[in-house]
């Protein structure tokens, strides 16, 4: 016997023997023999996350998408993704004898004749939209409160990559029931595709395979959209929580909490019964807006057809700022060797990624231009970072304005108004709007942050006014708890960098070249004079309550 060998009958003290344990605990040894399952679960079982409501955002992204994998996978089994014309004779009379794909004929089929086919549709439907609306609002949140920082800056592409994607998948799914609605935004995609210069051509017939539309769309789109793309973002999915675990938590300033602790209830019990409950939750609150809210009537619309569009045609929400692009875009053209552009279609395709490239690599330009080369596991408050959060806000107005640009018609036909006026007034908007709200946000935020300022000095206001012995009224102010005080006067207030001297003493030149002047010049503008309001310092509070107690003596006797 050697010396690391154990007879069976000398079991470790405190575990039972095979024949003392029960066939539960005969299985978990024998996985944890073989996985190390119950290292890995003291190690994570047990993981801290923090408990704040802004933390449901990605919560609400993930079982959003279970219930599109849930749905999807329920309408794959009626759905044929065909473009074989069949004549229609079902349960939807006015359609009765008319022509048209496979593919919409059997999404007539799930919405009038499979048990429970209108609901899932519509659960699938309205789940994509919340996903999308739920990365959107998630990823705005981590840009306002600076959580993409180190370590965390591959996350956050993992997080905008998924973001990318589904505004394709979304595209794709769309655009399968092949109705009236859909073919007018593939012929959109189309007419896109076709001002790419030289290979413009040749790409769409090679994505329609053949000229538009073709007969092999649906059934490319439905692979991809069942297949290609949900296995990459369930990929990225897994990748994403892997590195939230990994990296633990960010959590916002308070008393307890560091750069290197976490602050929160346990993985289990406590926060995987809240996530499973609000599971449910996202989960009922979907079935209830599809049970009460109709949502892409395909019906309504008819099947498609090449020499018809459909009135009021719009595309989902999350696609309206590039339908938004190209309507307000000049129908500009220009020949260059002997080859047309057309910029009024190709200046918005391009213009469409830049917007949305622009989020995704923000946070390795903040780090280039701060040189803060730090891991950073505690939030920042927005107002505390007025220059991030106005960039921010004015990116969302660009959006928003965009998406109004992308109904102009309907905002036309709505208010009563010349669609000529509403075109002008969102060209006009894009470039005036964001402006505005950069200046307004940094207002508000600099505003805000000469309140905390005033809170931490003088303490809250409590709405008691007393008279002083020589007969001024004040207003007594009631101070702030430490808590509060650690809270509002945690953060780090960062200063610009600084070009070093054009010659050093022995007259050779300063080593500071054309990106180091870039990177002081950006960085002045993050974080230079008139971008922040000083906090107060401990000298500053202690001198202020001084001054407190000397002029608001108690009351006098009697």
């Amino acid at each position: 016997m050697t010396a690391t060998e154990r007879p069976a009958a000398e079991a470790p003290a405190g575990r039972r023997t095979d024949q003392e344990a029960s066939s539960g605990q005969r299985v978990a040894d024998w996985f944890d023999g073989r996985l190390g399952t119950h290292t890995l679960g003291r190690r994570y079982l047990r993981k801290v996350f923090p408990d704040h409501w802004s933390f449901l955002l990605g919560e609400i992204c993930l079982w959003s998408f279970v219930v599109l994998i849930l749905t999807g996978v329920y309408l794959t089994l009626f759905f044929h993704p065909s473009m074989n014309e069949v004549m229609y004779n079902g349960s939807y009379v006015p359609l009765n004898g008319v022509r048209m794909s496979e593919a919409y004929a059997s999404t007539l089929d799930i919405s009038f004749d499979v048990r429970g086919g209108l609901l899932i549709r519509q659960m699938h439907h309205w789940a994509a939209l919340i996903f999308i609306a739920g990365m959107l609002m998630h990823m705005m949140r981590h840009f306002f409160t600076g959580s993409f920082r180190k370590p965390r800056e591959v996350n956050w592409l993992f997080g905008w990559t998924l973001l990318f994607l589904g505004l394709f998948e979304g595209l794709f799914g769309y655009s399968l029931p092949d109705d009236l609605l859909s073919g007018t935004g593939m012929r959109f995609v189309d007419g896109a595709i076709l001002s790419v210069p030289v290979i413009g051509t040749y790409l769409s017939f090679f994505i329609f395979g053949g000229e538009f539309p073709g007969h092999d769309i649906i059934a490319r789109f439905y692979s991809l959209h069942i297949l290609v793309i949900p296995g990459i973002m369930a990929a990225l999915l897994v990748a994403h929580l892997i590195l939230v675990f990994y990296h633990k938590h960010t959590q916002f300033p308070g008393p307890g909490k560091t750069e290197r602790n976490v602050v929160g209830a346990p993985f289990m019990p406590v926060y995987m019964a809240k996530a499973g409950g609000f599971f449910f939750l996202v989960f009922g609150v979907i079935a209830l807006i599809s049970a009460i809210a109709t949502i892409n009537p395909v019906w309504a619309y008819g099947p498609y057809r090449a020499d018809q569009v459909s009135t009021g045609a719009q595309p989902d929400w999350y696609l309206g700022f590039a339908e938004g692009l190209v309507r307000i875009m000049p129908g500009w053209e220009i020949n260059v060797a002997g080859h047309t552009l057309v910029l009024g279609v190709l200046i918005p395709i391009v213009v469409f990624p830049l917007l949305l490239l622009f989020i995704g690599v923000y946070p390795f330009l903040e780090s280039w231009i701060t040189g803060d080369k730090r891991e950073h596991h505690l939030l920042d408050r927005p107002r505390n970072r007025p220059i991030r959060t106005s960039i921010g806000t004015a990116w969302i107005s660009v959006y928003l304005i965009l998406l109004a640009g992308g109904g102009n018609d309907i905002v036309a036909t709505r208010f009563h108004l010349s669609i000529n006026t509403v075109t002008w007034a969102v060209r006009i908007a894009v470039f005036v709007v964001p402006v505005l709200v950069f200046v307004a946000t940094r207002r508000i935020c600099l505003g805000l942050q000469r309140r905390d300022r005033e809170l931490v000095l003088h303490g809250r206001e409590t709405g008691v006014i007393k008279r002083l012995p020589h007969g001024e009224f004040v207003e007594v102010h009631k101070p702030l708890s430490a808590a509060e005080l650690h809270t509002l006067t945690r953060h780090e207030q960062p200063r610009p960098l600084e070009l070093g001297p054009a010659r050093d003493a022995n007259g050779v030149p300063g080593p500071d070249g054309r990106a180091r002047r870039l990177r002081v010049l950006l960085s002045r503008g993050l974080y230079g004079d008139g971008t922040q309001v000083a906090k107060p310092t401990a000298e500053e509070y202690e001198a202020h309550q001084e001054a407190h107690r000397v002029s608001e003596p108690g009351p006098p006797d009697g």
